[in-house]
């Protein structure tokens, strides 16, 4: 018995770990210090995770070289869960980009607060703090844009090749990478999936950011690249190893 509660230990430590960076040590900190009371040790997890998520961490990252995402009327990040797990941060450069661009743009997930190298699934390459999604520009039935999102998390709805686009992900798909449209069991529900991808919003951010000259590389997927009639040597191919990406776009810094 006392195995399986320690393998289920790990589980847990692991989980919050790999979810939210800081969660596996403050749940293993509250084991150690609460584990007489169950319920003093879920307390004291959740006050001691709300306290260094919102007090702690902003003012630990700069020593690693990163900081929140900067919100502002323009600048916001789509969903509040995104914060609450330390996914919404960036270096420096990223926020001055963001800044210049003129337009309004919804942050998705960009990189933990600490260390390099550490992963931020699943997600391949935000690990250095460079890396950002964005989401598409929707609009509804009438046409207008709006600021809601076809999905809560922002990915899995996806704007699909028409007939006459190149279909990447069916070669993708078809090739075995099975993960390619994995982003369509992380929606959170759908809640306005009527929503489509305005064309002439989406390309006007996209151009814009292009433009920045600390960007490196911006990914998103072929069909829309096309459907946007956009060329630029900043706009590459993900590869079939990542996930589609006519949900979200996909920006890096230098």
């Amino acid at each position: 018995m006392k195995i399986i509660k320690f393998v289920f230990l790990l589980l847990l430590v692991g989980l919050f770990t790999m979810l939210t960076q800081i969660g596996g040590v403050l749940f293993l900190l509250s084991y150690l210090l609460f584990r007489k009371s169950k319920r003093n040790m879920i307390l004291g997890f959740f006050g001691l995770y709300l306290l260094s998520t919102f007090i702690l961490v902003p003012l630990l990252a700069p020593h690693f070289g990163r900081e929140k995402i900067k919100t502002n009327e323009r600048i916001k990040v789509h969903m509040f869960l995104t914060q609450l797990s330390n996914r919404n941060y960036v270096v420096p450069k990223m926020n001055e980009v963001l800044d210049k661009v003129s337009l309004e743009i919804h942050c998705l997930d960009a990189n933990f607060p600490f260390w390099d190298g550490f992963p931020l699934l699943p997600h391949l390459s935000h690990n250095d703090g460079k890396k950002l999604d964005i989401s598409l520009v929707y609009k509804d039935e009438t046409g207008k844009t709006v600021n809601r999102k076809p999905s809560r998390s922002g990915y899995g709805v996806f704007e699909e090749p028409r007939q006459s686009e190149y279909n990447q992900i069916a070669v993708c798909l078809n090739k075995g990478y099975w993960q390619y449209d994995y982003p369509k069991y992380v929606t959170l529900g759908t809640p306005h999936k009527d929503l489509s991808m305005s064309l002439t919003a989406t390309k006007n951010l996209v151009s814009q950011i292009l433009k920045q000259k600390e960007i490196s590389k911006v990914f998103i997927e072929p069909h829309l690249r096309s459907r946007m009639k956009l060329t630029h040597p900043k706009l590459r191919y993900h590869g079939c190893k990542a996930v589609r990406h006519d949900d979200h776009i996909h920006l890096q810094i230098k």
